[in-house]
């Protein structure tokens, strides 16, 4: 696949991230560092239009924020690689990026789980993120077991696709992480009330009851988060805005997990050019 050439203006977020290119473009290993730090869930950066654009098909250079829908990020947030332990959230609810549930700090890599935005990704990759939860061959929600998406952030579309994939409301869904904003719809909480018959002895477990409880868990522990989020938001003062952090940022930050596997695949600009 032939490398993608930025047509935009670099560094297209100069406040907010630093995008590192290999001494040879020809490694493909380029990546992303924070440039600010951020509480749990705060605001990152917007999928602004432009730059970004609906794109007619999706491409290893584009984020799919809809079941049939895909955009062109036209920015250097294309340059964000994908780990089993993301550092922030693809949102397309609110079409946001987030910090992830543990902050983000200055010099930390931006990655992104990338079946949690992608269904059928058209090139899978080998991951080697190196983190203890790897999900090893990464080709889109849709080839993944629900083990391996259990307690990971998914969007409306993946979660809705994974409810038609297995044919009814799944309780496992339950357990995977909601975006915030999203309707209960969305959310993929809506059941059917189908009850499954116990093992002979005539008792049922209600799968409706099973799945609002795990809900309500869930959202207890969102909550719980939103407050820690806001507790420490309000302990940096309440700044304003992504760009009042920009001075936090770090120096000499390192990749943790060696090569990524954006550059691996060439899935959402892994095989892409940087132009400096």
């Amino acid at each position: 696949m032939a490398p993608l050439t930025p047509h935009w203006s670099q560094p297209s977020h100069p406040s907010i991230q630093q995008v590192i290119i290999p001494s040879d473009p020809s490694d493909f290993t380029t990546k992303s560092i924070s440039k600010v730090t951020l509480p749990p869930y705060a605001l990152f950066a917007k999928f602004s239009f432009p730059p970004c654009t609906k794109a007619s098909k999706p491409t290893y250079a584009t984020v799919q924020v809809g079941r049939d829908e895909h955009v062109d990020l036209n920015s250097d947030l294309v340059y964000i690689n994908h780990s089993c332990e993301p550092s922030v959230i693809f949102d397309t609810t609110s079409l946001s990026i987030l910090a992830g549930p543990h902050g983000l700090k200055a010099g930390d890599e931006l990655t992104f789980f990338y079946p949690s935005t992608e269904w059928d990704m058209a090139q899978g990759f080998s991951c080697f993120c190196g983190a203890a939860s790897c999900r090893g061959f990464i080709s889109g929600a849709k080839n993944m077991k629900p083990e391996q998406l259990d307690g990971m952030w998914l969007n409306a579309h993946i979660r809705s696709l994974l409810e038609e994939r297995d044919n009814v409301p799944s309780t496992y869904l339950s357990n995977l992480t909601l975006a915030p904003g999203s309707t209960e719809k969305e959310k993929g909480l809506a059941v059917s009330g189908t009850k499954e018959v116990g093992n002979g002895t005539g008792g049922e477990s209600d799968l409706t009851e099973e799945a609002l409880k795990s809900a309500l868990d869930q959202a207890r522990k969102m909550v719980d988060a939103a407050q820690k989020a806001l507790d420490t938001y309000k302990s940096l003062h309440c700044r304003s805005s992504v760009d009042d952090l920009a001075g936090t940022g770090g120096k000499g930050a390192v990749r943790q997990y060696g090569v990524g596997s954006r550059e691996l695949s060439g899935e959402m600009g892994g095989d892409t050019k940087v132009e400096v």
